[in-house]
């Protein structure tokens, strides 16, 4: 192979060579004792002198994300590919490659191979061949730190490669001086770990993924000399994007090296290079879009971590320096996913709506008393790939769809706010016994020229009159979703004090008018109860997970632990919680949300309810409420056990006009409550505390009246035809 090598370099070549000459000339001339207590002189004034990164190697290494059995991996960040593993993880016949391949003399030299550099500069001098480098490990390793230190400047990583006497004699003290300080075992092993294998690898453990798709430590022999072999010029040799046939030649030179240095015989290192080449090429995940295959539904949920993530000091003042800490951290991230309420949560949400429908299932998942999230999954992909014309959001999207925050603020989740008010109104005092004669049609003190409105005032309908009317408590105004019930409740707390109570619980006004609304007028938000500001499946389900909870709100989080590269445990991830509620009164709370669901109070109050089917499905002790926004816009379900509390609304995200239907929320109610089934699969059976009759009141009702729709039919009217089902739930919210 001829040279390439210019003019400037066989100069440079040529004066180094000199400088050398006369360095090893000068070296050999002095006496030995001399010679002894001056190169010891030598390292220990270059080791004072060392960069931080050669005494504390801070490389750039990949972080890892898993999921909460530690085992699942969801995906890497990165700017390099590299993770550092100890020296013990790594093959033997590793080692013996590496050495055989770069530095034979490894063992014997302290740092820098004079002999060796002498015989490089004879021969690059003389030319006709392939440049020589003459640099050991030692001086390998120095260079690679200081060309890719994330600490230094540019122009300073740019230096650590020019061709310099300078540079290489700096380099030579620098490797003195770390051999007079480490073990040859830690030099080695800190090459291993920088040195650059090609197509992107950086360290033998991303190579070993990279190229045969396994750890370093299970290495065969060939593979071993194939990995060593590349070093020399990782781009031209490698397997994957470079030549293969070079990269078997320099195979077979390493392990004739082997041979040569009695790592292996001569029958291994022939058997080796008589091997066919077997490649595994395995890319690694980087960032959220980059999930494993089959998985891109996992995407939303590492995009609601990053965000969390660039939102924590512990990781860097700034937000540039916190991103930096996660590309380059080695961090090892367990998060809150749980992979089998995930993947249900993703089959159930596909199962209402498919990826190409421009309605979507936003669902998430909360576990109370931690706020750890298991699950967040929509009938969407998350990816920057293009969509057809005219399809904003779908099939691919990477907008915020479950948790909210950039151009996402939310769905109107109807009358699941009405849990809200009957909190504020048991804070303040009132039993769940509460009673009050609703009627079809309640006036209130706020003007309104809408459609509908009595004598110039909102007044508020219910859905189903036959079925909601007369009198109710909270326990059936709760369970039959009685409008003008909850709008008259409201009016006895004030509407304040219900919209402080959902910002208490975790609710967040995204939507600019909805944020005015809630700091400048709250207390003529009078239909703030029937769940008319935006909200996320996210903030929704971790409302509920506090009145789970018996009154304890978390702060939603999507980690377990966070473990740095140099092992050392992070400070972050631990749950964030704070007493909110007083604990009787979500216990009574609690005790009114059995009836949505099909289920019985402990004072058996509950005489109906909109979600009855949720009883059958999750078969334990369950809760919840139905919502739906104005003619059906959205549709949602909340449920919830001591264990967790699942949330999910349909709604277009891209246009709030298009109505969802009534017909739909019997799947979203199903949906939710075969996610709540999944998360509470094999774990014991809870049940809920039964509130305090001083909460629960005296529940003495007056005479009903007739009532065309029994308890028994009210159970069974989520399998009737869909016309008969939406005049029973109406049209208004549910």
């Amino acid at each position: 192979m001829p040279s390439t090598r210019s003019p400037l370099s066989r100069l440079f070549t040529v004066l180094l060579a000199g400088v050398l000459a006369g360095l090893v000339l000068a070296v050999a001339a002095l006496p030995g004792n001399l010679l002894g207590g001056f190169a010891a002189k030598a390292a220990l004034g270059a080791y004072a002198e060392l960069p931080d990164a050669l005494r504390t190697p801070a490389q750039p290494q990949r972080s890892y994300l898993y999921a909460n059995d530690g085992k699942t991996l969801l995906t890497t960040f990165y700017d390099v590919n590299r993770t550092d593993v100890p020296l013990a993880e790594i093959a033997p016949v590793m080692r013996q490659a590496i050495v055989a391949a770069e530095d034979r003399r490894f063992y014997s030299h302290g740092g820098a191979d004079l002999r060796g550099i002498a015989r490089a500069l004879v021969a690059n001098v003389k030319g006709g061949g392939t440049e020589q480098g003459g640099s050991t490990l030692t001086m390998q390793y120095v260079r690679n730190v200081l060309k890719t230190d994330p600490t230094r400047s540019a122009e300073e990583r740019q230096a650590a490669t020019e061709q310099t006497i300078g540079r290489k004699l700096q380099e030579i003290r620098y490797a003195t001086a770390l051999e007079k300080t480490l073990s040859k075992g830690e030099i080695l092993n800190r090459y291993l770990n920088i040195a650059y294998f090609g197509s992107g690898a950086y360290g033998v453990a991303a190579a070993s993924q990279r190229y045969f798709g396994k750890t370093p430590a299970d290495l065969s022999l060939g593979e071993a000399a194939l990995l060593a072999g590349l070093v020399q010029s990782p781009d031209e040799y490698s397997p994957i994007d470079g030549d293969k046939d070079k990269a078997l030649a320099r195979r077979a030179y390493v392990l004739d090296s082997m041979a040569a240095t009695g790592a292996v015989t001569a029958q291994q290192a022939a058997d080796a290079k008589a091997a066919k080449l077997s490649l595994h090429p395995t890319a690694q995940p980087n960032g959220c879009t980059a999930t494993a295959q089959g998985h891109d539904d996992w995407g939303f949920f590492c995009d609601y971590l990053r965000q969390w993530w660039l939102a924590q000091p512990a990781f860097g003042n700034t937000v540039k320096e916190r991103e930096q800490a996660l590309r380059r951290g080695g961090y090892k991230v367990i998060t809150t996913l749980d992979p089998q309420v995930q993947q249900t949560a993703q089959e159930q949400a596909t199962k209402v709506y498919g990826y190409d429908n421009k309605r979507a299932l936003p669902i998430a998942a909360v576990e109370p008393g931690t706020g750890r999230v298991l699950a967040m999954a929509v009938n969407r992909h998350y990816s920057l790939a293009a969509n057809p014309k005219g399809q904003t959001n779908h099939p691919n999207t990477v907008n915020p769809l479950i948790s909210g925050g950039a151009s996402v603020a939310g769905y109107q989740a109807g009358s699941t706010f009405k849990l809200f008010t009957m909190l504020a109104a048991l804070e303040a005092g009132k039993p769940l016994s509460t009673g009050f004669d609703a009627p079809a049609k309640l006036p209130t003190r706020y003007a309104s020229d809408a459609d509908g409105n009595c004598d110039g005032k909102w007044c508020p309908a219910n859905a189903n009159p036959e079925w909601m009317d007369g009198y109710r408590m909270m326990w059936d105004g709760f369970g039959r979703s009685v409008n003008t019930y909850f709008v008259w409740l409201a009016e006895q707390v004030g509407e304040a004090k219900v919209v402080e109570m959902a910002q208490r619980l975790g609710i967040t006004f995204r939507a600019g008018s909805d944020a005015d609304f809630a700091k400048n007028n709250p207390e003529n938000w009078g239909a703030f109860t029937l769940g008319v500001a935006a909200t996320t499946p996210l903030d929704l389900a971790n409302a509920y997970a506090t009145v789970a909870a018996e009154g304890t709100y978390c702060s939603p989080v999507p980690v377990v632990s966070v473990t740095a590269g140099n092992g050392q445990k992070v400070d972050v991830g631990q749950p964030s919680c704070k007493k909110v509620l007083d604990t009787d009164v979500a216990r009574a709370a609690t005790d009114a949300a059995r009836c949505p669901v099909g289920q019985q109070s402990a004072y058996g109050q509950c005489n109906g309810g909109t979600a009855t089917s949720v009883d059958r499905i999750v078969d334990r002790p369950v809760a919840g409420k139905t919502g739906s926004s104005e003619q059906n816009a959205t549709e949602t379900f909340v449920g919830f056990t001591p264990q967790v509390a699942v949330a999910g609304i349909a709604a277009n995200p891209d246009d709030s006009t298009d109505l969802v239907g009534s017909a739909v929320q019997a799947k979203v109610i199903d949906a939710v409550a075969r996610t709540i089934r999944t998360a509470v699969g094999g774990k014991p059976v809870k049940d809920f505390t039964a509130p305090s009759k001083e909460l629960a009141g005296d529940p003495q009702r007056p005479q009903p009246r007739p009532s065309p729709q029994p308890q028994r039919r009210q159970q069974q009217d989520q399998n009737l035809p869909g016309d008969i089902l939406r005049w029973l739930q109406g049209r208004g919210r549910g």
